[in-house]
């Protein structure tokens, strides 16, 4: 079926042309990550429903729509996209000159296979929503909706999910899918040269990447997920930028000679997860623990300790700049009224936990938490996971006890919500059922003022039922040494890591 354009309206413009050259890029810029490297980090197609495959993807690769210092939702692959009147057709035209780095061009028939292909954060919902997928000429296709659906470029075209990521189809056929996760071609900005996992990837400027060249030659991220060797190989130069230091070693790194400390305050919102709650045997069962839970938490003696204060408290995992976010006060610390719900509860002792599984490398929130719980007499050890090991866990529902979750994922509140509290997310453990009819509701209706009341009405009531205890909006403390002279720090909005990678420079 063949949609006329005339019954389409256009909503974005074509962006400006690619950047006029510039020198040659020199250099090699280093990052000091602080978590073990993976594989699957190198292929959108398996993108989780969180924002560190970004710190890879931004760099390797390239998507119709992202996040960009422009907008929430800025055409890259795309130079613009229309969608009709009755919100069941998105139309792309892809950009002229973008280009994979095997020289192949970026087509029509790329963006079908990357989207047949998904299968990461979303993609049940992404691929119920969309109809048919129809490649219109080779620079433009269409995605048509079986039925209209307001959030589709929210899920699409941010870092809510990987699915608007593009690969090449033919690459991708000719060497399997294993072999491209051994060698992956992208569009991004920096090509593939050598990956050891849970080492160090390398990569190498793409001086064809439609937007500009690179400044720097050669980008080196290592993985060094222990905070204290890190922060020496900021001092000592052997890294030129790290990421993710607590309190006391950030305000070392301030003190230290040749580096600063920066520290975008994030879309990344973490809470503690009552994975148990959905068991009516368990003590998590009764909102009455739960909640003396949330109010046994200092929350802003946490940012002070392990963001500086650079973060901010938070009674909401929807970040409050989102669209439709509901704002929500954080719960204030009072453990007295603490205690006393758990005595009305049944346990004027307190009760063993069982396991508090933080979010690596989070450990030491993890065990921050788990003294305050303990004060009230709810006693968790602090079990500690390798990152990797710990996602595919909470991705399988294999997690027991409590757990300290975090995304940065952008989108609006809508997508926040989707992988957490909803029957098809991937990391819910339950679901409330009048929770779920209002987000399937709110998903089909086009009046935004609805939408809107619908989407309060769900974090209302996340917040009344403590499905979880939100702790704090993430202020992301980097040490940046001497030798960088644009860190990509803050460009884009909500956006934890170095970005957008063709602007790094070195000095």
């Amino acid at each position: 079926m063949r949609v006329a354009l005339g019954a389409l309206l256009l909503v974005v413009v074509v962006l400006a042309g690619a950047s006029p050259g510039h020198a040659a890029p020199e250099g090699t810029l280093t990052w000091g990550v602080h978590v073990t490297l993976v594989n699957r980090w190198l292929d959108p197609g398996e993108t989780e429903g969180l924002i560190t495959p970004f710190m890879v993807l931004y760099a390797l690769h390239d998507a119709l729509v992202k996040p960009m210092p422009a907008s929430l939702t800025t055409p890259s692959l795309a130079e613009a996209w229309t969608v009709s009147k009755d919100g069941l057709t998105y139309e792309f035209v892809l950009r002229k000159g973008a280009k994979f780095h095997n020289g192949d061009p970026v087509t029509a028939d790329d963006v079908r296979f990357s989207f047949d292909r998904y299968k990461g954060a979303s993609a049940k919902l992404l691929k119920d929503k969309v109809k048919e997928i129809q490649v219109v000429a080779t620079n433009r296709v269409r995605f048509l909706l079986k039925e209209a659906w307001p959030d589709f470029m929210a899920f699409y075209g941010t870092s809510a999910t990987g699915a608007g990521w593009i690969v090449p189809k033919k690459y991708v056929e000719r060497v399997g899918e294993d072999g491209f996760k051994k060698a992956p071609v992208g569009a991004g900005p920096f090509k593939f040269v050598s990956f050891t996992p849970g080492v160090e990837l390398v990569l190498e400027a793409f001086t064809d990447y439609w937007r500009k060249a690179p400044h720097v030659k050669r980008l080196v991220m290592r993985s060094i997920p222990d905070e204290s060797t890190r922060a020496a190989a900021v001092k000592t130069g052997e890294v030129d930028l790290a990421y993710l230091f607590g309190g006391a070693l950030a305000e070392e790194l301030r003190r230290s000679p040749g580096v600063k400390i920066v520290a975008p305050l994030l879309y990344g919102m973490y809470w503690l997860d009552f994975l148990d709650q959905w068991e009516p045997k368990s003590p998590w069962y009764d909102r009455r623990v739960r909640l003396a839970a949330s109010l046994a938490i200092d929350r802003q003696a946490i940012n002070q300790a392990e963001m500086l204060g650079l973060g901010r408290t938070t009674g909401s995992f929807v970040p409050p700049t989102f669209e439709f976010a509901l704002p929500i006060d954080p719960p204030p610390y009072d453990p007295t009224r603490a205690k006393q719900l758990l005595v009305e509860a049944g346990y004027p002792n307190g009760f063993d936990a069982g396991d508090l599984t933080p979010l690596p490398p989070y450990t030491s929130l993890g065990e921050e938490v788990a003294d305050f719980l303990r004060a009230i007499g709810i006693r968790a050890k602090v079990r500690t996971m390798e990152r990797a090991a710990f996602l595919s866990a909470w991705r399988e529902k294999k997690l027991k006890g409590l757990l300290i979750g975090a995304t940065g994922a952008a989108g609006n509140a809508a997508a926040r919500l989707e992988p957490f509290v909803t029957r098809g997310g991937m990391y819910s453990y339950g679901v409330v059922p009048e929770l779920e009819d209002l987000f399937q509701r709110q998903a089909k209706e086009l009046d935004r003022k609805q939408r809107e009341t619908m989407l309060h009405r769900i974090q209302k009531m996340v917040a009344e039922r403590v499905l979880v205890a939100p702790l704090f909006q993430q202020g992301f403390i980097w040490g940046v040494g001497s030798r960088v002279e644009e860190s990509g720090a803050g460009l884009i909005q909500g956006y934890p890591y170095a970005a957008p990678c063709e602007d790094l420079r070195l000095r």
